[in-house]
Parts: structure tokens; sequence; C-alpha cells
């Protein structure tokens, strides 16, 4: 069997892609397959990986890789290729709140950020602040995904804007969200997965803007 190696530089880091008899293995696309990202949140899968980092942790997301809320409580780093001049909208959801198996809250906001020049994440126009993981417990690994689109051209937003003390953020659909402001499908992503830990009730204690 003959086997292609292609690598690409993106955000610092060597990306290889392993092609097999003529197709190409996309491991962004099939990680979101085989974690049910597909159709569960998404009817079609990124490319394209972002490259996330927790510096303050100094871990990175990896496509479904176990992490803890502990870990991720600070917002991250994120880098993607751009294209020159182009506006983004970042979006973090978890699609399996309360739980995987009962996902009635479908799907939780964990952080929307629009208008954002290249993958300057801090320049754009944060729509719901970062909240990081807080699965309840008992309710075994949740999905935390992060989806960029490309935008057709710069955006007015109608949205309520959340602060990190907002947990009004259930049963979101960002498919509904996507087609309002007409985004298309989504040019990269990433994931990781979390259970409860210790640091989650500091984070439900921080939840103090309930309007």
């Amino acid at each position: 069997m003959a086997l292609l190696l292609r690598v690409t530089v993106a955000c610092g880091a060597v990306l290889a892609l392993v092609t097999v008899r003529g197709q190409a293995a996309n491991p962004t696309t099939e990680a979101f397959g085989r974690n049910e990202i597909v159709p569960d949140l998404i009817d079609v899968a990124p490319e394209q990986t972002i490259k996330i980092t927790y510096p303050q942790s100094e871990v990175e997301v990896s496509l479904g890789n176990q992490l803890t809320p502990t870990q991720v409580k600070a917002r991250p780093k994120l880098c993607w290729e751009v294209e020159p001049s182009a506006l983004y909208t970042l979006l973090m959801a978890d699609p399996d709140a309360p739980s995987r198996s009962n996902p009635e809250m479908r799907s939780w906001k964990h952080w929307l950020v629009g208008n954002i020049p290249g993958a300057d994440v801090d320049a754009g126009d944060v729509l719901a602040d970062y909240v990081g993981s807080g699965p309840p417990q008992g309710t075994g690994l949740h999905r935390y995904v992060f989806l960029v689109y490309k935008q057709p051209s710069r955006i007015v937003f109608n949205e309520t804007v959340l602060s990190s003390r907002n947990p009004n953020r259930g049963k979101w659909n960002p498919a509904e969200f996507v087609k309002e402001y007409e985004l298309g499908v989504p040019v990269a992503g990433n994931f990781y997965q979390a259970q409860y830990d210790d640091y989650v009730p500091e984070l439900y204690a921080t939840f103090t803007d309930t309007a």
C-alpha cells in the first residue's frame, strides 16, 4: 500500500496528513465523526485543526484528549490558518449538558466571539465571555467543542452579551446561530473531554450575574 506524507506548517506547528491510495486521512474530520460531534453538534466537520493551549496549566487540546476543569479554567490561546483581511467567528459549546446520555440542555454556550481579525481573538467582539468546563458530578465525560467560521463580512450581531458570571447559557443552538448569520461550515475545530473535579463548585460560585 502506497503512503504519501504531506507536511504543512501552521501556528508554528508541523501538521502532517497521511495519504492512502490518493485519499487524505484528515485527523480532524475523522475525530469529529468518531466522537459523534457530527451529527450531535454540527452536520459537517472542519478539516483544519485549531491549535489550542492553556498557558496557565501548560496543557493542549488534542482532538478529544481528556483534560480537567482545573486545567481549563483560564481562557486558552488559539491559532488557526487565516486568510488575509478575513474576519472569523469563534464558538465553544458543550453538547452534553447536563450529560451525554441526557442532553436536555444541549448546547451550553461556553464562549462566543465574532468579528475576529485573523486569529486575534482578543481583538474580536465578545458575545459570551469564556467559561471553563463545569460538568455536574456523576455525569461522566462531556465534549467541549471549539469551532471557527469564516465570516462573509463584518457582522452586527443581535445577541445578548454574557459575562463570565452569567450562567444563562443552556439550550443554545449553534446551528441556528450559524444559519442566522450565514456563516456556512466551520473552517477549523478542535475539542477535549472533561468530567467533574473539585474545581467545579468554585466555578459555580462565580455565577453571580443571573439577569
